[in-house]
């Protein structure tokens, strides 16, 4: 039996501005990148995210971003290994003191927008966010872009890896995301969406923009929750993934 975990980026509002619909995707995703306050979110969402996954038994990460809320945390930043390193230890470590209150564990940490993508081809930052994680719990998740940098850093620096892919994304020829910007970059079709996961977790690989077979590692599938349609969509995904014998399991009861 195949077995992968389904993610979700939550959390994603900001006082009365009310972004996805949490509640309702919690319902079938395993885990949970809950927004830190930085790029989006703010104290009383992190909460009320953890809260709703302690309640739905879905395990909780930390989704560290750039300071930057007017532009989401996908505007790239000049920072210094140590700024990172440190940015990401606050971030984590305000998570961590919410989740305590629950009695949780952060299971992971998966870093978004920007610094996602910068770490995912630059290693010295990619190490730094490894770093962090490891100074303050060596035992969280790195959730990284498959085959990627952050992959290969945080084997280094010895923390446990896993290997995330996108579901609604199209792949650049060297298995990057292809840029937000970019014509084709989000996929619609769910039945294409569908089949292109079944086809990374089954047989390890996509097929990138160009037509190019792409190998990759499918560890953890992320379903964005952040569209009109997402939870029907992610409803859909998750009951073809078990029709088709694949098992949704927590990073934690995997890695």
């Amino acid at each position: 039996m195949y077995m992968v975990d389904l993610n979700s980026d939550l959390g994603e509002s900001f006082g009365d501005y009310v972004i996805g619909m949490d509640s309702e995707v919690l319902k079938y995703v395993s885990s949970a990148n809950v927004a830190c306050g930085w790029h989006a979110g703010d104290p009383i969402i992190m909460n009320k995210t953890v809260r709703m996954a302690k309640e739905m038994n879905v395990s909780v990460g930390a989704h560290p971003g750039y300071n930057d809320l007017m532009g989401f945390g996908r505007r790239n930043m000049t920072l210094t290994f140590n700024e990172i390193k440190m940015y990401v230890k606050y971030q984590l470590g305000a998570l961590i003191a919410i989740a305590k209150v629950y009695d949780m564990k952060i299971q992971h940490v998966k870093p978004h927008g920007a610094m996602y993508n910068m770490a995912a081809v630059n290693y010295e930052f990619a190490r730094a966010i490894s770093e962090a994680i490891y100074e303050v719990d060596k035992n969280i998740i790195l959730l990284g872009l498959a085959n990627s940098e952050m992959i290969n850093a945080g084997k280094t620096v010895g923390i446990k890896t896993a290997n995330e892919v996108f579901a609604d994304r199209a792949y650049m020829d060297d298995g990057t995301l292809v840029p937000r910007k970019m014509e084709g970059a989000i996929i619609k079709d769910t039945d294409i969406v569908i089949k292109r996961t079944i086809e990374m977790i089954k047989h390890g690989a996509v097929e990138s923009v160009n037509g190019k077979k792409v190998s990759i590692k499918a560890d953890s599938i992320c379903v964005h929750g952040d569209n009109p349609n997402a939870v029907e969509f992610v409803k859909k995904i998750k009951t073809s993934l078990e029709s088709e014998n694949i098992k949704i399991k927590k990073l934690c009861d995997m890695i």
